[in-house]
């Protein structure tokens, strides 16, 4: 079914909507939060909060993209229940790469008001920069810290060799630290 008659489904309310969203958009979700999560029941249960927090926000919302917007419900979603579930016992080892290599482009955080402001500002930043970028560069920068794929997966999917993708990553951290410096984002 088509994405604009999903949501036509959800602006009136019908509960068929989910069913459609789960046919569609289940295994997205799905891959989304095991690659986060590495556990099946946790996974399933983001993938389940995933159409709820999506009933709830649809209507007002009208999503544009709605495979990013479900994408981004399910991340978040993910991200936070592993943040809840301590990210080393549950075996994150691919979050956590991620993290430590996202660590020295992005700015520290002070755990205060200031955190917010900076965080959205940073968002913009950040996909400012993404524009910015070619398309290669763009979508290994997305597959790895948005979708927390593997070096070895991107490689697969990009047709590009292992140390090209590290490379491709290295080079968009580097641009990108140096694009908060510019902006005045204290790293």
């Amino acid at each position: 079914m088509e994405d604009e008659k999903i949501l036509d489904l959800y602006f009136a309310r019908n509960q068929r909507a989910i069913n459609e969203t789960q046919d569609k958009y289940g295994t997205f979700c799905g891959s989304i939060a095991k690659r986060i999560l590495r556990n099946p029941e946790d996974a399933e249960e983001c993938v389940n909060d995933t159409w709820y927090r999506a009933w709830n926000a649809i209507p007002p919302a009208r999503p544009t993209r709605f495979s990013a917007y479900l994408a981004k419900i399910t991340r978040n979603l993910s991200l936070n229940l592993l943040t809840r579930e301590n990210a080393k016992k549950r075996g994150s080892d691919t979050y956590e790469a991620c993290a430590e290599e996202l660590e020295e482009a992005l700015p520290a955080r002070d755990g205060n008001v200031e955190e917010t402001v900076d965080a959205v500002a940073l968002g913009k930043i950040v996909s400012g920069f993404l524009r910015e970028q070619n398309e290669t560069a763009r979508r290994v920068f997305v597959q790895r810290y948005f979708y927390f794929e593997t070096v070895e997966k991107i490689a697969a999917d990009s047709q590009l060799s292992e140390s090209g993708v590290r490379m491709s990553l290295l080079r968009s951290r580097k641009a990108l630290r140096d694009v908060l410096i510019r902006e005045g984002l204290t790293l």
